[in-house]
């Protein structure tokens, strides 16, 4: 009597990818968290590359993966892997005056791919004009910017006006370059598939 098997694979190839994609975002994020220069603009509140990867990850992973690679992030961050600007970790730095940047990641993340894919589904990010990639970005920067007012405002000592002015002026000319960085890496990634 023969009995015939069959295979089964718990997780599909493409799940797999997706799973070792977010893996490898957050590692960029903790690494990006790294490059970290202080703001004379706004003391304690540091310029790092972080906003780069949360572009990135929107980009290239799109709305879904893309914010759960920043949601692996930041729980690698709050139990203690030193992955937050100038390699602090904890909840305190969740919930600290910068703690609103951090938080409103994911959400960023998942606005610029939902708008880069145009859609939750994925699509091939290299296709996307750069008018539509400055925009995606603008719109995640907004999403951050807000996250970070809020966050000045709860758990740090300003007000409306102070938060604004310290948590989005002093940071604008650093983004800009951040979304051109972004585009030319999306281009560099669309002649090296070409």
């Amino acid at each position: 009597m023969s009995t015939q098997q069959e295979s089964v694979d718990p997780v599909g190839d493409e799940a797999v990818a997706n799973l070792a994609r977010t893996a490898l975002f957050a590692a960029l994020m903790g690494g990006f968290a790294y490059v970290s220069f202080p703001n004379p603009f706004a003391p304690g509140i540091p310029v790092t590359l972080q906003v780069l990867g949360v572009f990135l990850a929107g980009i290239m992973l799109g709305p879904l993966w893309g914010g759960f690679s920043l949601v692996v992030y930041l729980l690698a961050g709050a139990v203690g892997v030193p992955v937050f600007a100038g390699g602090s970790a904890g909840l305190g730095a969740l919930l600290g005056p910068t703690g609103g940047y951090l938080l409103s990641y994911p959400l960023a993340a998942a606005a610029v791919g939902v708008a880069v894919h145009r859609g939750p589904q994925l699509r091939d990010f290299r296709a996307a004009s750069n008018t539509l990639l400055v925009a995606a970005m603008v719109g995640g920067t907004a999403v951050i910017y807000a996250g970070g007012v809020l966050g000045l405002m709860f758990f740090g000592d300003y007000g409306l006006g102070g938060a604004v002015a310290a948590g989005i002026g002093a940071f604008l000319p650093a983004e800009g370059l951040k979304i051109a960085a972004a585009v030319g890496i999306v281009r560099s990634e669309a002649v090296a598939a070409a």
